[in-house]
C-alpha cells in the first residue's frame, strides 16, 4: 500500500509513540480478583504479569478489579493468543452491574492463523449499545505485549492502543439526547471465552480446540479513576475531578491526525454508516456530530 508521504510520517509517529505506550505497572494481585474459573487464571513475576486461559467452550477466565469506579483510565499491556484463536474473544472493558448497566468494550475476536484479529469497540449506556467501531490491527497482537487504554470522563471516552487514539464518542447526552454513562460505578475487567457462533467470520469458522488450552498474557495494570461506590455525592466528586480537565476532554491536533490516519486505514466496520442501524432512514443523532 502506498501511503503517501503525510501517511509514512503518521506511521513513524505512531510507531514512535508505541514506545512512549508501552508502561502500564500496576500489581494484578494487588488490583485484581480472579471472578470466573479462576483454576484459568494465574499470575507470576510478583504479580506483575498474568494469564487467563480459555480451556474449553464451556471453560474461560475472568478478573476484575477490587476498585469501583466513574470516570478515570484504565491500561493494560497484553499479548494475545498466538496461532489458530478462531472462535475465541479476548475483552478488555468497563462495566456497571445489573441489566441496564453502563459498558465500555475492547473486544478482540480472534482468527485463524496468518490472518488478523478484529478489534472490537462499543459503549453501553443504561443496557443499550449498538455503537460498534471495528478495526484491523496495524501491528501483530500476538507477537508481543502491546498497551490498551480506556479514558472515561463526563466530557469524552477514547479508546487508546499504545498511546494513540483509535476511537473518540463525545458527551451529547444534554444537548442531543444521546445516552452517555455518566452515573453508573464501573469495575475493570478482562476475560477470555469461547463465541464460536459469532467471533470469526460471523460464526462460520468454529475454534479448533485440539490447539487448546487458548492463553493471553498480560503484563501490568494501571487504574488511574476516581473511586466511588455509589451515591449522588461521590458521582458528583468524580465528575468534578475529572469534568473539565483539558488532558481528558479533548485531543491533541496531533492525536487527531494519528486517529484519523488509524480510522481510514484500518476500520473495517462503524456503525454510522450501517444502514441496519439507521431508524426510518436516519443515521443516530450522534453520528452527524464531532467526536472529538
Amino acid at each position: 500500500m502506498n501511503m503517501g508521504k503525510q501517511g509514512a510520517a503518521l506511521f513513524a509517529a505512531i510507531l514512535a509513540s508505541v514506545l512512549v505506550g508501552l508502561t502500564a505497572g500496576g500489581n494484578f494481585y494487588e488490583e485484581c480478583d480472579a471472578t470466573w474459573e479462576p483454576q484459568n487464571c494465574w499470575a507470576y513475576d510478583d504479580g506483575n504479569r498474568l494469564s487467563l486461559a480459555l480451556v474449553s467452550n464451556s471453560s474461560g477466565s475472568m478478573i476484575r478489579s477490587k476498585k469501583q469506579f466513574v470516570y478515570g483510565t484504565v491500561s493494560t499491556l497484553i499479548q494475545l493468543v498466538p496461532g489458530d484463536s478462531a472462535g475465541t474473544v479476548t475483552t478488555y472493558y468497563t462495566s456497571s452491574l445489573g441489566d441496564n448497566h453502563d459498558e465500555i468494550d475492547f473486544e478482540f475476536l480472534g482468527n485463524v492463523t496468518g490472518q488478523p484479529y478484529t478489534i472490537h469497540t462499543n459503549v453501553y449506556a443504561a443496557g443499550v449499545g449498538n455503537k460498534e467501531m471495528q478495526f484491523k490491527p496495524w501491528f501483530d497482537p500476538t507477537a508481543d505485549y502491546h498497551n490498551y487504554t480506556i479514558s472515561w470522563a463526563p466530557c469524552m471516552i477514547v479508546w487508546y492502543i499504545d498511546g494513540v487514539p483509535i476511537r473518540a464518542f463525545r458527551n451529547y447526552e444534554a444537548s442531543h439526547g444521546v445516552a452517555f454513562p455518566t452515573s453508573q460505578p464501573m469495575y475493570a475487567y478482562s476475560s477470555i471465552w469461547a463465541a464460536e457462533d459469532w467471533a470469526t467470520q460471523g460464526g462460520s469458522v468454529k475454534a479448533d480446540w485440539s490447539k487448546a488450552p487458548f492463553v493471553a498474557s498480560y503484563h501490568g495494570i494501571d487504574l488511574d479513576v476516581c473511586e466511588c461506590y455509589g451515591g449522588g455525592s461521590c458521582i458528583a466528586g468524580c465528575a468534578e475531578k475529572f469534568g473539565d480537565a483539558g488532558r481528558y476532554c479533548s485531543l491533541s491536533v496531533e492525536q487527531v491526525g494519528k486517529m484519523q490516519w488509524v480510522q481510514s486505514n484500518y476500520r473495517i466496520y462503524d456503525y454510522c454508516v450501517d444502514p441496519k442501524r439507521s431508524i426510518n432512514g436516519q443515521k443516530p443523532v450522534e453520528c452527524g456530530l464531532a467526536q472529538y
